[in-house]
């Protein structure tokens, strides 16, 4: 009786353990989704969810925030292969993560090809080493859709870019899968705001505004 007693109890112990090994992978896998993951929106059933990488993220906010049915931008890290990169990570182009800009915005009251079009005006789309004064492939430029549409969206803006004679070529921006979106530290967000004259010479500096209205005209963004 004691023996079965015993074996009973190392049988109930030894489940309780294998069910905490199995459960407890998966439920970290939930919280802190692989940076391959699919990226899956958290916004109301009337809002979107678009990201563009376009060299310095802090320029991208300041290109889209003014944007009529923009909700938010959350400047951050996505597309490589280092789960929960950090600022140094990423720049010391061994994380595989680019800059990248989350926009959240309201599907009503703006168009996902309207945002596409200040992306495109806000990039130099020829270069395939990173973007104005910031080289590397962090600061590479690329459209990370989100849905089946966003993704036949951009194919299609991208298309009619190519066609155009009068747009700038050779166009290498790619056009991927949104996958884990990791945010930027707390200094990075709203940085055009909260240092408005360090900005203004990095944004200088840089030649931001010089290169796109060399490479867009009067269609120029980033002024």
């Amino acid at each position: 009786m004691h023996n079965f007693s015993f074996k009973r109890a190392a049988i109930f112990l030894l489940a309780a353990i294998v069910t905490l090994a199995v459960a407890t992978p998966l439920a970290s896998a939930a919280d802190n989704p692989a940076p391959d993951a699919r990226f899956k929106p958290d916004v109301g059933a009337d809002e979107g969810v678009a990201i563009f990488a376009g060299g310095c993220f802090w320029c991208m906010e300041e290109a889209f925030d003014p944007i009529d049915g923009v909700v938010s931008t959350t400047s951050g890290y996505t597309g490589g292969h280092l789960e929960d990169p950090g600022y140094k990570d990423v720049t010391a182009e061994t994380s595989g993560h680019v800059e990248a800009l989350k926009v959240v915005y309201k599907t009503a009251e703006v168009d996902y090809k309207q945002l596409l079009d200040v992306f495109w005006h806000n990039i130099d789309p020829t270069d395939a080493g990173g973007q104005f004064c910031d080289r590397g492939d962090s600061y590479r430029s690329e459209i990370f859709y989100v849905t089946s549409e966003q993704k036949s969206a951009a194919e299609s803006s991208k298309k009619t870019l190519q066609d155009d004679s009068d747009a700038p070529s050779p166009i290498v921006t790619k056009i991927v899968p949104a996958v884990t979106f990791y945010p930027a530290e707390d200094y990075h967000q709203n940085y055009y705001k909260k240092n408005p004259l360090r900005y203004k010479f990095y944004h200088s500096a840089c030649r931001r505004a010089a290169t796109l209205t060399k490479r867009w005209g009067d269609a120029a963004g980033g002024h």
